[in-house]
C-alpha cells in the first residue's frame, strides 16, 4: 500500500508518496481503508516541522493527517465497536472518549505522534474511530473530525449560547464556515467576515445574517456593534489570533465568549489583559474535543441536514498542490484529498 511521508528537512518538498506493507490490526484495532482525508492549519504547520505541543526533531517521519473517512476492513480480536465494511470516520484525539480534556489524553492525536490518516490502509484502535451518517460522501466525512469537532465543541459545549444570540465567526476557512452552519441551525444570529465579496455571498447563502469584508472595514467591530445594538457579540470564534484579537476585545459583549481556536492572522499588537477587566469577557482556548462530542455533532447534522462544504478536491498523490491551495487561502470550507 502507498503512504505519505513527511520528514527534516521538512516543508512541502519533503512530503513523499511510499509503499509500505499492508498493516494487519493487533488487538482492540482496526483496519481501515482509507476514502478521503481532508487538510488543516495543524497539518500544514505539520509537515514544516513547526507543530508545538510536541516539538518535531531530525529523526521523527510524520505519516500526516488526522482527519479521514474510510472503510473497515478487518478487526483484530475484541473488537466490538465496528465491524468490517463499517464506514468510519477517524478521530483526532485516538484517546479522549468522555469527559474533561488531560495532558494524557492530548497525546493521542492523531498525524503526530500517533501516525496519521494519510496511508491508503492504516490501523487505529477500536476507540478511535466512530460510525458517520449515511446522507454524507466520503469527503464530506473526512472533514469532520477537526474543523467541524471544533466549531461545535466553542459553541455548544464551552459557550452558554440561546437562540438569537449573536455569533461572529473569522474568516471562510473550515472551523469558521462549520460555525456559521451549525449556529444558523441552533437559531443563532451570524455575523462573518472575510477579505472576499465573493466568498461573504456564499456565507450569505449558507444563512449568515451579516457580511463585513474586513480588508475595506479592517475595524469590524463598528458594524459587530451597529449589528447588535451597541451591545457587542455574544460569541467570536476567533481564529486570527494576535492580529484579530484587538477587535475582538472591542466587538465582544460585557461577559462575552472569545474562543480561541487559531493563529492565521500572526501575532499583531501586544495584547493587554487590562481589557478583560473592563469587559469581564471570557477567553477560552479549544482544541478539538472528545469522541462524545463528535457523536452529538454527528446526531445533530444528521438532524439538520447538514451538508458539509468541500471546496477543493485533489487525489492524494498531489498532496503538495493542496497545500499550496492551503497556504494561499484559496478556499471556502476545506480541502480534500482523495485515495
Amino acid at each position: 500500500m502507498r503512504a505519505l511521508n513527511v520528514a527534516a528537512p521538512w516543508g512541502f518538498d519533503a512530503i513523499q508518496v511510499v509503499d509500505k506493507p499492508d498493516p494487519t490490526p493487533g488487538p482492540g484495532e482496526v483496519l481501515v481503508r482509507m476514502k478521503a482525508v481532508s487538510l488543516n492549519y495543524r497539518d500544514l504547520l505539520m509537515v514544516q516541522g513547526m507543530y508545538g505541543r510536541a516539538p518535531t526533531s531530525s529523526g521523527d517521519v510524520i505519516t500526516p493527517f488526522s482527519d479521514g473517512c474510510g472503510v473497515v476492513e478487518a478487526v483484530g480480536v475484541g473488537v466490538t465497536r465496528v465491524k468490517p465494511g463499517d464506514r468510519v470516520a477517524t478521530l483526532f484525539f485516538q484517546g479522549w472518549i468522555s469527559g474533561p480534556a488531560t495532558l494524557e489524553k492530548a497525546g493521542t492525536a492523531l498525524g503526530f505522534p500517533i501516525p496519521g490518516a494519510g496511508a491508503e490502509l492504516q490501523t487505529f484502535n477500536q476507540d478511535g474511530v466512530s460510525k458517520v451518517p449515511d446522507f454524507l460522501s466520503d469527503q464530506q466525512v473526512a472533514t469532520l473530525p477537526c474543523a467541524a469537532l471544533t466549531a461545535w465543541r466553542a459553541l455548544f459545549e464551552d459557550a452558554d449560547l440561546q437562540p438569537g444570540d449573536t455569533v461572529v465567526l473569522q474568516g471562510t476557512g473550515g472551523v469558521s464556515v462549520f460555525g456559521l452552519q451549525f449556529a444558523h441551525a441552533a437559531g443563532l444570529r451570524t455575523l462573518i467576515t472575510s477579505s472576499s465579496d465573493e466568498k461573504l455571498a456564499r456565507a450569505k447563502a449558507l444563512g449568515a445574517d451579516h457580511l463585513v469584508n474586513y480588508k475595506t472595514t479592517p475595524d469590524w467591530a463598528g458594524p459587530v456593534r451597529t449589528a447588535t445594538g451597541g451591545r457587542g457579540a455574544d460569541f467570536i470564534m476567533e481564529v486570527g489570533g494576535g492580529g484579530t484579537i484587538q477587535q475582538s476585545m472591542r466587538a465582544i459583549r460585557i461577559g462575552g465568549h472569545i474562543s480561541i481556536i487559531g493563529i492565521v492572522a500572526g501575532a499583531g499588537d501586544a495584547f493587554n489583559p487590562a481589557a478583560l477587566i473592563g469587559n469581564a469577557a471570557k477567553l477560552q482556548g479549544v482544541f478539538v474535543g472528545s469522541r462524545d462530542m463528535f457523536e452529538a455533532m454527528c446526531r445533530a447534522i444528521e438532524l439538520h441536514n447538514i451538508q458539509p462544504v468541500v471546496d477543493k478536491v485533489f487525489p492524494f498523490t498531489e498532496v503538495k498542490a493542496a497545500f499550496a491551495a492551503m497556504a494561499a487561502g484559496e478556499h471556502f470550507g476545506k480541502i480534500v484529498l482523495e485515495f
